[in-house]
């Protein structure tokens, strides 16, 4: 029988989400097995592998915000393990993650405690910040004004999208740092993220204390006002940790 892992926390605190009636992958019943002094929250496996379709990614993420709401935060944390994690049986859990790396994990479990990660994303509208940056630079505006009509050399347009290409990175810039001089002091730890399309210009992950979240929620609608809602902000905040989970393999 293989088995599918969806997350570890402290084997003493197991008594907080023993009596969870949780469904997970392929609708399988969720189940908790004590390795001391951890305890693996799994369910048992049916398939070698698992595709990253919305459903299956769906089934994992529920399984861990289910977790998250039913234990008390300034207690336990649970360390999610990343999707579609599955095994032989408990004796490979012990030799290729429990024993080698128990200290590490030891650590994360005790860093996450009393906190949670929330994430921003920021998202504008390319063309009109580009004629924004335009509008107010003069210099620029006149010369792009004198091109217009012109057929332009190889040189003459090179020139004129490196400037047009600097305005908007020092627009997108401005935005970027004020995000961050007014988020970063409200958290623990950052992390910065790939930005995933053409027109996202942020991505950041914040680990935060968990009763500081309307705090940092108010601040990122202040940064939405400050911006005279030119962006489009994706803030999610209840989310599993993972951008704050990681093992030193060396």
């Amino acid at each position: 029988m293989s088995l599918y892992l969806y997350a570890i926390l402290q084997a003493e605190h197991l008594d907080l989400i023993k009596h969870l009636d949780l469904k997970g992958m392929n609708a399988q019943p969720v189940q908790f097995h004590a390795i001391s002094p951890f305890a693996i929250v799994y369910s048992e496996s049916q398939q070698d592998r698992y595709l990253a379709s919305r459903a299956n990614l769906l089934a994992h993420e529920t399984v861990l915000e289910s977790l998250m709401k039913a234990i008390d935060p300034h207690k336990a944390v649970p360390l999610p393990l990343q999707f579609g994690l599955v095994v032989e049986d408990w004796e490979e859990v012990q030799n290729e993650l429990l024993i080698p790396y128990a200290e590490q994990l030891k650590g994360l479990i005790n860093n996450l405690i009393g906190k949670r990660e929330v994430s921003v994303k920021l998202f504008w509208n390319q063309t009109e910040e580009l004629n924004l940056a335009v509008a107010e630079n003069e210099g620029l505006r006149q010369r792009r004004e004198a091109l217009i009509g012109k057929i332009l050399s190889m040189d003459e347009a090179i020139a004129i999208g490196q400037e047009l290409e600097a305005a908007i990175e020092t627009r997108q810039q401005i935005i970027v740092d004020a995000f961050l001089n007014a988020l970063k002091p409200l958290s623990h730890e950052y992390v910065e993220g790939e930005l995933m399309t053409e027109n996202m210009i942020y991505n950041g992950s914040f680990l935060i204390a968990w009763d500081r979240e309307p705090e940092f929620a108010s601040a990122v609608e202040e940064l939405d006002k400050q911006f005279e809602n030119r962006l489009r902000i994706r803030y999610n905040d209840f989310t599993a940790p993972y951008n704050f989970v990681k093992i030193d393999r060396d």
